[in-house]
């Protein structure tokens, strides 16, 4: 029995992977990242960007965590208050913007001509899920670019093989994009650029829908319950002032 003062964790739902597969896309072909515009499209949605905080990678089975609750929360206040908040840029943020488009110019003159688009997205019975592709490659391909230190870099080099922690990226998105193959580029400058190819993997694909499923019951459920919270509570005014939100 749920008590009215607690989170109802909702078990996933068994997923369908090709009724999500056959499901239409949107794609937003001129949205600009990182644009008032590009955070509208993305804001409450999960994507590709944040999937990982979703799945544990270990038995892709769906996570509850600190980080899934975090990341479930948050999009649910955006979802409620229709804004996104700030966040604080590091240094190897503005690093990876300033190195994309050199990445995707160096991969356009050794392997394929890249076609850039904004955003897409996935839906199914009214569930969404988003991407956001570095690149479109021919008819059926797609890039993935990670600026990297040096010592990063390398260390991928020599593992033959993409980081375990961006695979939930890549792979949510092949499954948003309906793509056939997906190059990841590791991109350090002043090292030589290193590609890998990877493909759609069915057990990613029902990791990451039984994930999303399982986000949108327990936002449903986190809803409901600030809902009965905020029941007759005073209203309060978002104020900004130079940039600054009060």
């Amino acid at each position: 029995m749920t008590t009215p003062n607690r989170l109802r964790l909702v078990e996933p739902h068994t997923p369908d992977t090709r009724a999500w597969l056959e499901a239409p896309i949107t794609v937003y072909p001129d949205l600009v990242q990182g644009s008032d515009e590009w955070l509208a499209a993305r804001r409450g949605l999960v994507t590709a960007s944040v999937i990982g905080d979703l799945v544990t990678a270990k038995t892709l089975k769906p996570a509850n965590n600190d980080t899934s609750r975090g990341l479930t929360a948050l999009l649910v206040a955006e979802r409620i208050t229709g804004w996104t908040d700030p966040t604080f840029m590091s240094d190897d943020m503005f690093r990876g913007i300033e190195d994309e488009p050199r990445a995707r110019d160096i991969y356009s003159q050794h392997y394929a001509p890249v076609h850039e688009t904004g955003f897409m997205v996935r839906e199914l019975e009214g569930v969404r899920i988003g991407y956001s592709p570095d690149g479109l490659v021919d008819g059926d391909g797609l890039i993935e670019i990670k600026s990297r230190k040096s010592k990063i870099h390398l260390a991928h080099i020599l593992a033959g093989q993409p980081p375990a922690e961006v695979m939930p990226q890549l792979q949510c998105g092949l499954l948003v994009s309906g793509r056939q193959w997906l190059d990841y580029i590791s991109y350090c400058g002043g090292m030589p650029m290193w590609t890998k190819r990877v493909y759609p993997d069915p057990r990613w694909f029902e990791a990451i829908i039984a994930a999303l499923q399982a986000f949108e019951d327990n936002a449903a459920e986190m809803t409901r319950l600030y809902m009965e919270r905020v029941e007759g509570l005073p209203v309060t005014e978002r104020v900004i002032e130079h940039g600054l939100v009060f």
